[in-house]
């Protein structure tokens, strides 16, 4: 129960704060001409710029959601199965949801490109849901759309989805599900789904010690050093270090990466991110575990750049780099839908 004596004990850039009492407060306290990015968008069955969206309970038993977007089909795509995109938001582990703005806004656009269905995970949330909560609900989303594809459970929604084409997508930290998740696919039996690909889009890699670009890159409005140590601080099991398998795959404390089972990897980094250097040594180490790994850079931006949808209506590099990255990430399924 909330009470009005309760004591602030950690504040996050504006995004969050943690009470003593256990309870979040996540209202945007940042610029004001921000706060459209971060409101929920309802959904809609009505096609909007050729997508509509629905929210779906993939999990009756925990309530787990799942945001979908649903490209509109044209007359002859009547017997076309589409892809799916299984996506994880980013947010430190701590904050966001699949139906703010800022996702909204991108997912569509890339569903309409790349003619796909998105499954976009409403996964719990740190502090209240430590790691590996979200990891955990991501795995719950992936075993309803396989309840699917083997005819266990029904949605009307998904009768044209391609259950043999599925690539997983996250955004930041959703970038550290996707690996961990491909990870843990790869020792299941999932069929008749399968997983065509995972594309990480400035996964949340770290050490304990600062890199370089940790040190020397500018701060962003979507990440700063703040940021990455408190959320991860709220997040990461009890008594661990940024060091965690979960946030430093790479590591001696992560299994060895060429024991894993893992799909084709599209890495998608921004020349200025804060995490470039940890991101960087990620795919060196999975191009050295002979790892079918591609990379897409994208230069001159920052962290997340793609999802500050001010920028990428008023700063033409920032539009253009967005438009570089969906079709790159476009001409990925592409290559790996067949």
């Amino acid at each position: 129960m909330v009470t009005e004596n309760r004591r602030l004990v950690e504040e996050v850039s504006g995004w969050l704060r943690v009470f003593d009492d256990g309870s979040v407060d996540r209202r945007w306290t940042g610029p004001p001409e921000v706060q459209f990015m971060v409101e929920p968008v309802a959904p809609h069955d009505e096609f909007v710029d050729g997508v509509s969206t629905k929210d779906v309970v993939a999990d009756k038993s925990s309530g787990l959601r799942v945001r979908l977007y649903l490209p509109k089909r044209k007359p002859e795509d009547d017997d076309t199965k589409l892809p799916i995109i299984l996506h994880f938001h980013g947010g430190g582990f701590c904050m966001s949801q699949a139906d703010w703005y800022m996702y909204y806004h991108i997912y569509t656009k890339l569903s309409r490109s790349t003619n796909a269905i998105v499954a976009s995970v409403y996964q719990r949330l740190s502090p209240e849901h430590r790691l590996p909560a979200a990891i955990d609900d991501g795995y719950s989303a992936l075993l309803w759309l396989r309840s699917l594809a083997r005819g266990e459970q029904k949605e009307p929604l998904l009768s044209h989805a391609d259950f043999n084409r599925v690539f997983l997508i996250g955004d930041s930290t959703g970038g550290n599900i996707v690996h961990h998740l491909a990870a843990q696919a790869g020792t299941a039996d999932l069929s008749p789904l399968r997983i065509a690909g995972g594309i990480l889009i400035h996964p949340g890699f770290v050490r304990v010690e600062r890199s370089k670009s940790e040190l020397e890159q500018p701060q962003s409005p979507f990440l700063t050093l703040d940021m990455v140590d408190k959320f991860l601080g709220l997040a990461l099991p009890v008594g661990s270090t940024k060091n965690h398998p979960i946030t430093c795959p790479m590591g001696p404390e992560a299994a060895p990466l060429d024991i894993l089972k893992l799909p084709p990897f599209l890495l998608c980094v921004a020349s200025k991110d804060l995490m470039v250097d940890t991101e960087m040594e990620y795919f060196e180490a999975m191009k050295k575990a002979d790892k079918d790994v591609e990379l897409l850079i994208n230069e001159g931006v920052s962290h997340s750049f793609y999802l500050n949808k001010i920028a990428v209506d008023t700063d033409p590099d920032t539009a253009a780099e967005t438009e570089r990255l969906i079709a790159g990430i476009k001409q990925f399924i592409k290559n790996h839908y067949d």
